[in-house]
Order: structure tokens, then C-alpha cells, then sequence
């Protein structure tokens, strides 16, 4: 058993470094692998397990999200919002940079996807930051990592997937991650000052209260959209899911009553984009379905906690452990293939250990969007890199700053868990 398994994953290795997608690797040595330990008469009954793992309700929120996502950049809601911001913060030395962070926070709060933040955000700020003297490389690297904030800050396209996974609440990790991601988002402000300081970046413009009464006015119902959305979640009136649908219904609503900047073309294009992005994430969550099964089979988590437990029993020893491990995931997989992969391994030795799994999500979910900044997988980083036409080495360099600033929050929540539960023990108190 323990022989197939070191083949199985030997074989996912190699068939991901000859650039086969890694959805496809997954299904191909899935099979292979229950051809092999159980006979070619089990082989029928994959298509029924990848359908039924890509059909849980919960994750009818991804492709919702990633839609709704989509209209804010059609329309000019995602530029309203940097507009708004730029109102707030365009006073301050190396404003501009700031507003870059204010702006993908409130992204992250409708989207939940840092992809869909550095696509709609990276395109108008990127060339901005470049034209008021921030290098290429500092643009595309405050960019890259403030978009992280995206699955940090509730609604979370990997939160979703990690409550899927654990048959956990998704709403009770979106709370989690509110303070993490707040003091995310202030630390890499402050980050941006102490750079504007040291490389005497420009202030943008005077504080006016007029103008930032007119961003605010045309603004407005861009903010109304976060204020619906998370207020329909955690107030109960709407599952995780439903929110999601209703972030589409909202966004169509201020897109094309409202605004009246979304035409058809512009949202059949966003329809086309959601409708790839959605199928890459979710041919990879039923190609996990197999892997799952195959691993539960062979009980490979079982045996991984035994080995752990062997060595100690200390929960903030066990998270240390875990935290090299995803730092070193993140680094090779896309977060929603490291989620569904490992997930169903470590789950339970959290268990067993007394960790509790809400943590632990969010101390993934901050592992994973380190990852995001760190090659040579990169995601998040590689699509801000294109928008500045930068080299990627060069703004990592640049991005290790930031990247500190998430580091630090990893720490913390790893280490201090009331910051992620103290909400979830305010308002879930039973």
C-alpha cells in the first residue's frame, strides 16, 4: 500500500513537471491508482465520484462569486471604488500605493477571488502607480500582495472550498478572517508609508471634502454591495451560497440600472471569463474526489497523524509542522489544489490534537495567500507581473516586504488564536 501510494504521488510529480495540468494529473494517477489496488471493475464508478465531489451545494458559491466578480470589472464599480480611496487616502505621502490596499480590501469583500482583484484593480492602478514614479517592480509587488488580502477577507473563494472540504461552516471562517485580514490590510499600509518616506513617492492630491463627498456619491452603491452582501451572510438571512447569488443579482442590478455602464458584450465577456475560471477550480475539486477516496481507502491521513502524534502532541508544535508544510505547498500549487489535496490529510490529526478546525482554516487560508506571492507557481504575483510588464524575480525582491507583513499575521493567528475566534465566540456563543 505504502508503495503505491510513494508512486501515485511520484507519478502526480512527474506528470505536473512535464506541465500537465494539475487537475488532469490528479484524475490520471487517481485512476491509476484504483486500478491497481482494487481492479479495473471499480473504474465506472470515478465518473460518479468526481460528480457527485464537484456537486456539493457549498461550492455552487464559487462560480457566483467569481461571476459577480467578473460584472464589478465590466462595469465601473471596481473604478469607482479606487476613486473613492483615492478620496481617503490620495493626501498622504505614497498615497497612491495606499489606495492600491484600501481599494483591494473592498474588492475582497465582494469578489473573493485575488485573481479577479489583480485583474480588476492591476489594469487602471498599475499604470497609475507607474506614471507618478513608483518602479514597475513596487507596483506589481504591492498589487500582487494586497490582492492576497482577497482570500483572506470574507466572502473567500478558498474558504469556501476549505468548509466544503472539512464539512465546516463557511460563515463561521468568513468571521474569522475579518480581524486577520483588517490587520493585513493596515500592515501593509503602513508598509507602503515607511516606502514612501524612504523613496520620497509623491502625494497625490490635497485633502478636499468636497471631492471626497463625490467620490463617495458616485461611489455609493459600489459600497452598498459588501454592506448587502456579508450583512445578508452574517445576519442569517442567506446561506454562504445564496449570498453569492445574490452578489451577482446586486452587481448586475448597480452595473445596469444604476450606472448603466454594463451593456450585453461586456457581460457576455464576463460570463466567458467566469465560466473558465469556474471550470478550472472545480475540474480540479472532482479530481480530487478521487484522490480523496483513494486516500481514505489507503488510510494514508491515519497514518500521517500516527507519525506526527509520535513526534509530539502539542497543538502549537503540530500547527509549526504544518505551517513549513503549506508554505512549501503554496509555493508549487495553485491554492485551491492545495486545499483540496491536503485537506483530507491533515484533517484529521487536527482532530486529534484539539485544534480547532475554524483556526486551523484561516491559518491555511494565510498560508496559501503567501503562496500566492512566492515562485515558482506564484499565481496571484505572475498575473500582477504581466499587467506592469515586470520581471518576476525583481518584484519579488521587491514584494519581500509585504510579504513579511503577511508572514507577521501568520504568526499571529497562529499563535494567538482569539484573534480568529473571539468573533465566532461573540456571535456563535451558544
Amino acid at each position: 500500500m505504502n508503495g503505491a501510494i510513494s508512486l501515485m504521488l511520484i507519478g502526480m510529480g512527474a506528470l505536473v513537471m512535464l506541465n500537465v495540468p494539475i487537475a488532469v494529473a490528479l484524475g490520471v494517477v487517481a485512476m491509476l491508482a484504483i486500478w491497481i489496488m482494487q481492479g479495473s471493475y471499480m473504474l465506472p464508478n470515478t465518473a460518479l465520484v468526481m460528480f457527485q465531489g464537484a456537486s456539493d451545494f457549498p461550492l455552487l458559491a464559487v462560480p457566483l462569486f467569481i461571476l459577480a466578480g467578473g460584472i464589478m470589472n465590466a462595469s465601473s464599480i471596481a473604478r469607482r471604488l479606487i476613486n473613492l480611496a483615492t478620496a481617503l487616502l490620495g493626501f498622504v505621502r505614497g498615497g497612491l500605493a495606499m489606495v492600491t490596499v484600501g481599494s483591494s480590501m473592498f474588492f475582497a469583500e465582494i469578489s473573493g477571488s485575488a485573481v479577479a482583484d489583480v485583474a480588476a484593480l492591476g489594469s487602471l492602478l498599475i499604470p497609475a502607480m507607474k506614471s507618478r514614479g513608483y518602479s514597475k517592480e513596487f507596483a506589481a509587488a504591492v498589487t500582487s500582495s494586497s490582492a492576497s488580502l482577497a482570500i483572506i477577507i470574507p466572502p473567500s473563494i478558498p474558504m469556501i472550498l476549505y468548509a466544503a472540504m472539512a464539512q465546516e461552516s463557511a460563515v463561521k471562517i468568513f468571521v474569522a478572517g475579518i480581524i486577520p485580514g483588517v490587520i493585513g490590510g493596515l500592515g501593509l499600509m503602513a508598509l507602503c508609508y515607511y516606502y514612501a518616506w524612504k523613496y520620497n513617492f509623491p502625494v497625490e492630491q490635497r485633502f478636499a471634502l468636497d471631492k471626497l463627498g463625490k467620490a463617495f456619491r458616485e461611489g455609493l452603491w459600489a459600497l452598498v454591495m459588501p454592506v448587502v452582501i456579508l450583512g445578508g451572510i452574517f445576519g442569517g438571512f442567506v446561506t454562504a451560497t445564496e449570498g453569492a447569488a445574490l452578489a451577482v443579482l446586486v452587481a448586475l442590478f448597480i452595473g445596469v440600472v444604476v450606472y448603466r455602464d454594463l451593456d450585453f458584450k461586456s457581460f457576455y465577456q464576463a460570463c466567458v471569463d467566469s465560466a473558465i475560471q469556474t471550470a478550472v477550480v472545480m475540474l480540479l475539486v472532482a479530481a480530487s474526489a478521487l484522490v480523496g477516496v483513494f486516500l481514505t481507502e489507503s488510510q494514508l491521513p491515519q497514518k500521517l497523524a500516527g507519525s506526527i502524534v509520535s513526534i509530539t502532541t502539542n497543538p502549537y508544535m503540530v500547527l509549526l509542522i504544518l505551517n513549513v508544510f503549506f508554505l512549501i505547498i503554496g509555493m508549487f500549487l495553485h491554492s485551491a489544489a492545495a486545499i483540496i489535496l491536503t485537506v483530507p490529510i491533515v484533517l484529521p490529526l487536527i482532530h486529534q490534537v484539539g485544534i480547532d478546525p475554524i483556526h486551523f482554516g484561516l491559518v491555511l487560508t494565510l498560508n496559501l495567500a503567501i503562496g500566492q506571492q512566492t515562485p515558482p507557481v506564484a499565481s496571484v504575483l505572475i498575473a500582477s507581473c504581466s499587467i506592469a510588464k515586470s520581471d518576476i524575480w525583481a518584484t519579488t525582491k521587491a514584494n519581500l516586504g509585504f510579504i513579511s507583513v503577511l508572514t507577521l499575521v501568520l504568526l499571529l493567528c497562529t499563535y494567538v488564536p482569539w484573534l480568529s475566534l473571539v468573533l465566532i465566540k461573540m456571535f456563535y456563543a451558544s
